[in-house]
């Protein structure tokens, strides 16, 4: 899989999503599916969006101990995505679980990538609510380490982390980065972001874009703009 731009599709409801979905009637972005959307519309909203020829990251951020995480991605495997994910802080041996737990028969599964620290999180958040002291690019490497020993496929991580990632796990370890914003953008509610350009500069292999494109007056072109800075 090379380097793409991934939607996130966080809309509240099947008939918005399909709404947006719609205007793209050349190429069809690879989307996220996240929280919203899943608890919302059931697994049914991701067999469609599959049926329409796109492949789909399910984020649903999976955090529990080993055996539940172990049976839901179990589940989760029957659904055909390309994608899911897990947090990485919930140990080598809850990753390691949800990795035999999303295996088909068949050997098959799909890619699972491990959240290190949100993009909404920064140092001062991170020490004084998770009582974490370390400096944060240090957590993060470390729970990449800790993605790559349990055999994961990446992790997501801001894109300003990218380039360490692979340094420290190898350049076939994948970086999904959410946290991108045009330069002529609000960055919202994330602390740690940058552009579709210096994100492929510094070598995210997969940028997660939201409000850029889906709040944008023409989402499409706003995509093509996205795909153009970091993919072409």
């Amino acid at each position: 899989m090379g380097k793409d731009v991934i939607v996130a599709c966080d809309f509240s409801s099947a008939e918005k999503t399909y709404e947006f979905l719609d205007l793209f009637t050349d190429r069809k972005p690879f989307v996220k599916i996240g929280m919203e959307l899943f608890y919302s519309e059931g697994p049914g909203i991701v067999r469609e969006i599959k049926k329409r020829g796109h492949r789909i990251f399910l984020d649903l951020k999976l955090h529990d101990i080993p055996n539940t995480v172990k049976k839901a991605m179990a589940v989760l495997s029957g659904l055909d995505v390309d994608i899911c994910n897990l947090h990485a802080g919930g140990t080598i041996a809850m990753m390691k679980a949800a990795l035999e737990g999303l295996t088909r028969e068949d050997g098959t599964r799909p890619l699972l990538i491990a959240v290190t620290q949100l993009t909404s999180t920064d140092q001062q958040s991170m020490e004084n609510d998770l009582l974490i002291k370390e400096p944060i690019d240090k957590v993060v490497m470390h729970y990449a380490e800790n993605a790559k020993k349990a055999g994961l496929d990446g992790v997501v991580c801001s894109p300003l982390e990218a380039k360490k990632v692979h340094d420290l796990c190898g350049s076939g370890f994948l970086t999904v980065t959410p946290g991108v914003r045009f330069a002529d953008g609000d960055i919202g509610d994330q602390k740690r972001v940058t552009t579709p350009a210096r994100a492929k500069e510094i070598g995210s292999d997969y940028i997660v874009v939201g409000r850029p494109i889906t709040a944008s007056d023409d989402p499409v072109k706003a995509y093509l703009r996205c795909v153009e800075e970091f993919v072409d």
